[in-house]
């Protein structure tokens, strides 16, 4: 590839974006369609009650609040289900000006859910009667149904993002035809108690209806992020008639990947790729009219027989609608070229404890291919998380800056800061092709966490203790589509999850059907959730329910093992196939995890449960195994505490490239390769919360693991005033080194004074340097399959 200036790199791997490209038509046609929104602070006459055709059930209530419309559903809108169970169900509406489907994008509902209402669907179309209505669906009073939403219940603000153009039954009638009412349809849970289905109420704070060719209009041309089929894809748009053109040098065995995309079915869009020698004769390779808005077209193109020219590439789209987007999904060039970096798998189990992993001691054999696997490289014998929970923890390690640095915790959709640059980003610019593979939202859009990302799949599987298998699956589906080297991919899978749902070949190997089966229906009884077994109360409930503690925990435990054993079984295939391609010796493979599994405290001793250092050791602790054939030596272990934020700054040194302008981790390269200058820091924990979304001011915890010495610090909103008198300490010392993790202020005072000073000196540098990172304004927007797939893992109710 050439810089601006004419000089020529010779490059494994080209990822065309727009900076270098030279852009001829792709004009944004005139007269577009604009998006339309009601805010309900202001009275909206045209949303309306549906009037059910069941005679016994009324219309919802609604009326005004200050800035919103209040949904009610009461006993009035109670339905009986065919399984005897009762669920409140209604809807609202508005007339359109027989609009069309395929014009409008999305539906975006801003809304906020404090009393039970837990589902929301698109509506089309009312119908004079049922008998109009083919089948069943959400509402018999409309035509036909589209996307539905899971809503998080807990009264706060939220921003939902629903297709416009997708329907339950896409060979309805109606399809073509005019769209003449927009429809909101709520659910509450099923219950069997008549007490228990209302009233209950959503309020609607504005709905937006946003046409398709708005999100194009900013530019001519762009990179986006697209999703078709559940594949997110680093996505060039063009507006039809446009030519991308692009000097390169082919490299030997040269080819050309990338996807075609269009946004509507009923505009196709022709798709040209020619190549022009330098000296001259101009060549087609791809000439192709595709119209499928739901895939994506991957195509790959012949450039071996230009192997060492400088051509000129030129990606071309026609269509019959002037203005029309075309979509390039990751256009790559890619050879034979030697190229020196290594590949970078990093792996994340999602929720692994390295206490319960045979890899780290423990007394079943869970982890046999990691224990060969990690043979083979090094083991951090005491590697922790830098904060309890996904959503906290994957952006910290991805950009090595603590988590109150980066904000603290908002909302489900908190994006990242724009100045922080996530481990994406920092290998994307280096030439590496860029994947993520995950089933936990909270790792991929969610987070801003597709940032310099070419291909992304973040949907849930089901059940999701089968991840690890569909995620390597799309991973070798994605090297088949786009085989350059070097790659840089992440995989966060969630087979150790909750619930836990062991899979073959290892399901039943520590707990036998029967137990299994009892266990379901405990957890039934429970309620259970991901961290009921934290609390001391959870206990009592076993009690209460004469559910056999030991029982109870023993296949908890069990069931946990058997989904770590199936991760460890398909991670040995993963790189039973990475030496068979031949790539395993140049790449560099790191098994971590964002957090641990606190849940398990309490198989070994009851009092473990009621203890929080001990609690740290399984919520805490995690594996931490790296590997790299061709340049770390085997068999190394070291006892030296690490933490996850410093694998962003130990992936950029292992693979020769420079150091982020701020990063708080350290790398830990200079260990691995057996080199003198590392000295080994404390441990920083940093979990907050923002308690006033108008100053962002945050609460949460700031911990120190320094040797033997747990230093757990509470940070509130008001932690600079004197606390009062009988307020609890706001420190607490542990000795890490006690069978269950002692407390220590009583003992120790001159620690207490030591690690209070020292972490609230710590608690202000993070506010200094949070300060120089702020959030793109805005909302961001939930989309139901985030929804599902976090609803499906418990992290919403």
């Amino acid at each position: 590839t050439y810089t601006s200036s004419g000089q020529l790199f010779l490059m494994r791997v080209e990822k065309f974006g727009l900076d270098a490209a030279t852009i001829e038509g792709s004009e944004v046609p005139e007269g577009l369609i604009q998006p339309v929104e009601w805010r309900f602070d202001e009275p909206q006459p045209g949303w309306r009650p549906v009037t059910p055709f069941d005679a016994d059930r009324g219309p919802v209530q609604m009326t005004r609040t200050e800035d919103a419309l209040r949904v009610v559903l009461t006993e009035a809108n109670a339905l009986t289900l065919p399984n005897g169970r009762r669920s409140l169900q209604g809807g609202i509406y508005v007339d359109l000006p027989d609009w069309h489907r395929e014009d409008w994008a999305y539906v975006a509902v801003e809304a906020r859910a404090p009393e039970g209402v837990d589902a929301l669907t698109l509506m089309f179309n009312l119908v004079d009667e049922p008998a109009l209505r083919p089948g069943g669906g959400a509402s018999p009073e409309f035509q036909i149904d589209g996307e539905y939403v899971y809503v998080i219940g807990d009264g706060s603000v939220q921003n939902y993002l629903l297709r416009a153009d997708w329907a339950a039954d896409p060979g309805g009638a109606w399809v073509g035809g005019p769209w003449r009412q927009l429809g909101l349809q709520f659910g509450a849970p099923v219950s069997t108690e008549p007490e228990d289905t209302g009233p209950l109420s959503i309020e609607i704070l504005s709905v937006s209806v946003i046409p398709k060719g708005t999100d194009y209009a900013a530019a001519p041309a762009g990179v986006r992020t697209e999703v078709r089929n559940q594949a997110y894809r680093r996505t060039l748009y063009t507006h039809a008639p446009a030519r991308l053109a692009y000097r390169v040098r082919v490299p030997d065995g040269g080819r050309l990947d990338v996807g075609l995309g269009v946004l509507r079915d009923d505009v196709p869009m022709t798709f040209r790729i020619d190549v022009t020698p330098e000296n001259g004769g101009s060549q087609t390779l791809l000439d192709e009219s595709y119209g499928e808005k739901e895939q994506w077209a991957q195509r790959s193109v012949d450039l071996s027989h230009l192997a060492g020219q400088v051509v000129t590439l030129a990606l071309e789209a026609e269509s019959d609608v002037d203005g029309a987007v075309a979509l390039w999904a990751a256009p790559t060039l890619s050879g034979a070229d030697a190229f020196e970096r290594p590949n970078v798998i990093f792996y994340i189990i999602d929720g692994a404890s390295a206490k319960d992993m045979s890899v780290y001691g423990y007394n079943r054999s869970t982890t046999s291919n990691l224990e060969r696997i990690a043979a083979e490289g090094a083991v951090f014998e005491y590697a922790y998380c830098n904060s309890s929970w996904t959503k906290t923890s994957t952006p910290s390690f991805m950009t090595s800056l603590q988590h109150s640095v980066l904000g603290g915790y908002r909302d489900e959709n908190d994006p990242l800061p724009d100045q922080a640059v996530s481990m994406a980003q920092h290998l994307h610019g280096a030439g590496y092709q860029t994947a993520v593979f995950t089933t936990n939202p909270y790792a991929g859009i969610m987070s801003s966490l597709d940032r310099g990302v070419d291909a992304l799949r973040e949907a849930g599987v089901e059940p999701n203790s089968a991840s690890s298998r569909v995620l390597h699956d799309d991973f070798w589906s994605w090297r088949e589509a786009y085989p350059a080297q070097p790659y840089w991919v992440h995989f966060q899978t969630t087979d150790v999850h909750w619930p836990r749902v062991p899979q073959p070949p290892v399901a039943g190997i520590f707990v036998d059907p029967e137990r299994r089966a009892r266990y379901l229906e405990w957890e039934q009884r429970l309620g259970l959730h991901p961290g009921a077994s934290q609390t001391g109360r959870f206990d009592e409930r076993l009690e209460g329910l004469g559910i056999d503690r030991a029982a109870f925990f023993d296949v908890l435990r069990g069931l946990y093992d058997e989904t770590m054993a199936h991760q460890d079984y398909q991670l040995g295939r993963l790189v039973e196939r990475l030496k068979a391609s031949g790539e395993w010796e140049n790449t560099l493979l790191i098994v971590a995890a964002d957090h641990g599994s606190a849940e398990l405290v309490g198989v070994l001793d009851p009092e473990i449960e009621r203890n929080s250092a001990a609690l740290f050791h399984w919520g805490w602790r995690i594996p931490m195994i790296i590997v790299w054939p061709e340049r770390i030596a085997s068999g190394q272990r070291f006892s030296q505490p690490v933490s996850m934020i410093d694998m962003l700054p130990t992936i950029l040194d292992l693979a020769g490239l420079p150091m982020p302008e701020i990063y708080q981790g350290q790398s830990l390269a200079p260990l691995l390769l057996g080199e003198d200058e590392w000295e080994p820091r404390p441990v920083i924990i940093d979990e907050f919360y923002v308690s006033d979304t108008e100053t962002g001011e945050m609460s949460g915890d700031l911990a120190m693991i320094d040797g033997r010495w747990l230093a757990w610090l509470t940070v509130g909103p008001s932690s600079a005033d004197p606390p009062p008198e009988d307020a609890p300490p706001r420190l607490t010392l542990w000795d890490m080194w006690a069978p269950y993790g002692g407390k220590l202020n009583e003992e120790r005072p001159d620690l207490v004074d030591k690690y209070t000073r020292l972490l609230e000196e710590r608690w202000r540098s993070h506010q200094a340097l949070g300060a120089q990172f702020t959030r793109s304004g805005g909302e961001a927007l939930l989309t139901p399959e985030q929804l599902r797939t976090l609803r499906s893992l418990g992290y919403i109710q």
